[in-house]
């Protein structure tokens, strides 16, 4: 087959995954805004279980991340991401009977917990499965360009997912939205069957930490930028519920059509510019809309705080991971981008039940302003890390770099 021809098809294989992604997601983003909602006004408990119910699952990805990125490089991507998803689908359904145990509040907390750990496994496995597995079809100089797509359908999925979520709720109730969110990634698990495996790259295996000192730095900017998502995902509906504001639905689409937007029309600027000066703007960018959600008088300004928010979101993943996949060989870049995802995992579990404690306290807008110092502190950090030499990792195609001679 001429070459066109094969990164066309492998191109087009990728876009397919997307596809199955964003279908697959759909379970995960429609969850997301009516899981503390269940908890607060279902459950009557405040908004610390609300957050934490939100960002247990996060936490268990960070414990998963390195077994998931081992497995992907030992025994191959696809299979990891078609466990992933069946693990979606198991968990949705946990979810499912917690809503239906009749237990205490303590036990069905308990049960619903339970199913959000399950989901963090879930997302592990099937993103680092699918990063990888995309990577290596159409090729490692091309890494941005795949983070972009994968993006577009995850935050496409938070997109749709969010308002799609809250109307499910309010017409079929909390079980009827988990049944649902069973049945997505199922789906998407049947349209990924057909697609080609790629075959595991052999090499000397290296410990996650030793691979983490390596990419640390992109790491905790992707973990900083993640802070501003987190506590918009928890908490933009209950701010505009306290406020009486309409539209509490509209945050994550607002959010998730500036982030599309914005990988459609720069997905290509990673591999072009370089990482690091996408990831600067970007930051810039996610600060303003998170200072403005803090700020906002009414809801108008606040969901053009939530498009800010993704249109600065957008690129800070692909454009660090890019830089990432730079800096190790090819038989540890699964490794690599469970590592490097994990930064945001923890950004993503930990926000919630801790700033749903302030919005306890202070309110729900005083959320949004910890959000901005978070995206401030990983613009100069970015900033920083232009200073700072690159590590001796690899090329574009996964070939050992070596030191210069002294």
């Amino acid at each position: 087959m001429p070459e066109t021809d094969r990164r066309d098809r492998a191109y087009r294989r990728v876009v397919a995954l997307t596809g199955a992604l964003f279908l697959s997601y759909l379970a995960v983003a429609m969850s997301l805004p009516a899981v503390p909602i269940y908890v607060v006004q279902g459950l009557h408990l405040d908004n610390a279980f609300g957050g934490l119910a939100v960002g247990i699952a996060f936490l268990s990805t960070i414990l998963t991340r390195a077994h998931a990125g081992a497995r992907a490089d030992r025994l191959g991507s696809k299979q990891s991401m078609q466990r992933g998803l069946i693990l979606y689908a198991g968990a949705a359904l946990i979810c499912l009977l917690a809503s239906w145990s009749r237990l205490t509040v303590t036990g069905d907390y308990a049960v619903l917990i339970a199913g959000r750990l399950l989901l963090g496994l879930g997302e592990s496995l099937t993103m680092v499965g699918m990063i990888n597995w995309s990577i290596a079809l159409i090729s490692p100089a091309r890494s941005g360009k795949v983070m972009s797509l994968v993006g577009m359908g995850l935050y496409g999925a938070f997109a749709a997912g969010g308002p799609l979520g809250l109307v499910l709720l309010h017409r079929v109730g909390f079980a009827g939205l988990m049944g649902i969110c069973t049945l997505l990634p199922l789906v998407g698990l049947i349209a990924i069957h057909r697609f080609p495996a790629v075959t595991p790259h052999a090499g000397q295996r290296e410990s996650i930490w030793r691979i983490i000192g390596r990419i640390w730095r992109a790491g905790a900017v992707v973990g900083l930028q993640g802070v501003g998502f987190a506590v918009l995902g928890a908490f933009f509906s209950l701010y505009f519920l306290s406020r009486g504001w309409p539209y509490p639905g509209l945050g994550l689409t607002c959010f998730g059509a500036g982030f599309v937007l914005v990988r459609l029309l720069c997905g290509h600027l990673p591999d072009r510019i370089g990482g690091t000066r996408v990831a600067i703007a970007s930051l810039g960018v996610e600060a303003c809309g998170q200072y403005l959600l803090w700020l906002a008088p009414g809801p108008w300004p606040a969901l053009a705080g939530a498009l800010l928010t993704g249109l600065g979101c957008s690129m800070v993943y692909p454009a660090m991971g890019s830089e990432v996949v730079k800096q190790v060989p090819t038989h540890l870049r699964g490794t690599a981008m469970g590592g490097f995802v994990a930064f945001q995992d923890l950004a993503y579990g930990t926000t919630g039940p801790l700033v749903g404690v302030l919005a306890d306290s202070l309110g729900y807008s005083a959320v949004f302003l910890i959000g901005g110092i978070a995206a401030t502190l990983g613009f100069c950090l970015a900033v920083s890390r232009r200073a700072v030499p690159p590590a001796h990792g690899s090329d574009l195609h996964g070939r050992r770099l070596q030191p210069a001679a002294e």
